[in-house]
């Protein structure tokens, strides 16, 4: 901060006050100054509008030998490599033996039987009471028949699940292959994501890496269920409005006008009236939400939250570049192109995927605006197939709701960020010699749905930190996490008498990494810290990470269904809830 000067000066009292130079803080913020309050510097519009990412320096790569130039170009690179190698390294994990347990576990009774029913019919059919057992004998038969069945999830995330049955097989391998793929695909755009909205590709590539070695997403991406596609097309969606939201600013930034010092200007005429025109990064959003929704109704929370969110970002864009009434502005050109670009184009979506339903006639209900209940009323000049479409709808609404059959796994929301009641897919106890057991008695094989316990909690504290920079320091960065983290996760606590699951958290796992990954950044410390302060930073963040990733290899057994000791198995369950 520079010396204290007087406002005003006394040489001649007739004179009139010399011109405040361009960009000067206003009177009252330099009065501040006399008590040690600074004023923030002023900066360039287009700074507050898109941020640039910070310049690669290319010390890292100089110490393994690279020259200054090959040093700067290796830093460029990393943008995308980094975030490439970090999902090679989740592949091979989610790769590793994909094909164990030879089981169907769990909720697998269903997808996997309804994808490959999809197949063959367009619609799901029905399977003989020992199917399970059929799929996975030697050799393996499929019972399945034309009659209809009744489900109660949209078809999106089972053909997901076909694709890989259609050319892997009817096997766990196959069932599992698309699944796999995404969760590994997911672990890229989240690197990718924490680049963007954090600035700098080490937080982008830390928030990946921990996805990567989150014991419950692991467990997810080696399983045919369909939360997982869910969280990879919530992701996807969050990603491309990050897209939408820096082009649209850079947009808004190149019509501002340049003052005399050469920095751009708020001006009224851009911020109000500026129409922001073509974005196909934000019907992007709005197609990906509406394959969520298709994958299961959960979706919808997200399509709500991210809507909003994007319009208070263009509420936002239009403030900084000069609007004097951004929020009328908005509601005048920004609203309804939004409304259109996710509601109006998921809704299309939604319909798209029951195409198969459509043109076939054996579904559940397909024929229902035929039957005698079904041409009474007063919609009945809609298309057949729609009204039926619409009855199969509510009659699955009024399954979700009511849905509360005690399981031993159920779990309340209160308890799934500290892991409370984690569930078990798979289990076996094999005796000695069989099924790789080498314990001098018996071993247990188990798939837990548990997230890695260091991260989770780890992540408790990091969305106090994001709710503190969102509250008091007005980061949208925060919020935006906490808008996926809402989405995901606050909806579940209207339905306490529902039958719900601790995998259901698994669609807003990715921002908890980013959140976690955001707080690290804050330990290291900002770039303009002491040499001191970084460096103890980077050792407690390293030892964290460590921390988290020798906590995953700990629990890798009960992941894989790997056999281990009972004793080995019982020092793993560190609490009877876990049991």
């Amino acid at each position: 901060m520079g010396r204290v000067t007087s406002d005003t000066t006394a040489t001649d009292a007739a004179a009139q006050p010399a011109p405040e130079p361009p960009g000067a803080p206003p009177v009252w913020q330099r009065r501040l100054r006399r008590f040690g309050l600074p004023v923030r510097p002023q900066t360039d519009v287009r700074a507050r509008l898109v941020p640039a990412f910070p310049e690669p320096s290319g010390r890292l790569w100089a110490v393994f030998g690279a020259g200054p130039e090959a040093a700067v170009r290796l830093t460029r690179w990393a943008a995308w490599l980094g975030p490439l190698l970090v999902a090679l390294f989740a592949g091979v994990l989610r790769f590793w033996n994909l094909g164990s347990p030879r089981k169907v576990i769990f909720d697998e009774t269903y997808y996997p039987k309804d994808a490959w029913s999809l197949l063959q019919y367009g619609y799901e059919g029905t399977w003989a009471k020992n199917a399970n057992d059929a799929l996975v004998g030697h050799p393996p038969e499929l019972l399945l028949s034309p009659e209809h069945s009744y489900v109660v999830h949209p078809p999106m995330g089972k053909w997901l699940i076909a694709l890989g049955e259609s050319v892997f097989g009817m096997n766990p391998f196959g069932w599992r292959f698309m699944v796999a793929l995404l969760g590994t695909l997911s672990v890229l755009l989240v690197c990718r994501i924490g680049r963007r909205l954090l600035r700098s590709t080490a937080l982008g590539c830390l928030a990946g890496a921990l996805l990567a070695v989150d014991g419950l997403h692991f467990v997810m991406s080696r399983t045919a269920l369909l939360d997982l596609i869910v969280m990879f097309w919530v992701v996807a969606a969050f990603g491309c409005l990050l897209v939408d939201r820096d082009r649209t600013r850079a947009r808004l930034a190149a019509r501002l006008p340049v003052g005399p010092d050469g920095l751009l200007r708020p001006d009224e005429g851009v911020g109000d009236r500026l129409r922001l025109g073509w974005r196909p990064w934000r019907i992007a959003a709005g197609l990906c939400l509406g394959l969520a929704t298709a994958t299961k109704w959960n979706g919808l929370y997200f399509l709500a939250a991210f809507a909003l969110m994007a319009v208070l970002w263009d509420v936002a864009a239009r403030r900084t570049a000069g609007a004097r009434r951004p929020f009328r502005s908005a509601l005048r050109r920004d609203v309804l192109p939004a409304f259109g670009s996710t509601v109006v184009v998921a809704l299309a979506t939604y319909l798209a995927s029951w195409s198969g339903w459509i043109a076939t006639k054996g579904g559940y209900y397909r024929d229902w605006a035929t039957s005698p209940e079904g041409r009474t009323g007063h919609w009945t000049w809609l298309p057949d197939w729609l009204r039926s479409l619409w009855h199969y709808q509510t009659e699955v609404y009024s399954f979700h709701t009511g849905l509360t059959t005690p399981h031993t796994y159920q779990s309340n929301p209160w308890s799934w960020l500290i892991l409370g009641r984690p569930v078990s897919y798979f289990y076996e106890e094999p005796k000695a010699g069989q099924d790789g057991c080498t314990a001098a008695g018996s071993c247990a094989r188990e798939v837990l749905a548990l997230g890695t316990p260091l991260l989770w909690w780890a992540a408790c504290f990091a969305l106090v930190y994001v709710l503190y920079r969102w509250l008091f320091r007005r980061d949208w960065r925060a919020g935006a996490i906490l808008c996926a983290v809402a989405a995901g996760y606050l909806p579940w606590f209207l339905y306490q008498e529902r039958t719900i699951f601790l995998f259901y958290a698994v669609v807003f796992v990715p921002f908890l990494c980013l959140a976690l990954a955001m707080l690290i950044g804050a330990l290291i410390g900002p770039p303009g810290s002491t040499e001191r302060r970084r460096t103890i930073g980077a050792v407690g963040a390293g030892v964290l990470v460590l921390l988290i990733a020798w906590n995953f290899i700990y629990f890798f057994p009960l992941y894989t269904g790997m056999p281990i000791p009972k004793s080995a198995w019982h020092q793993r369950m560190w609490f009877d809830t876990w049991v």
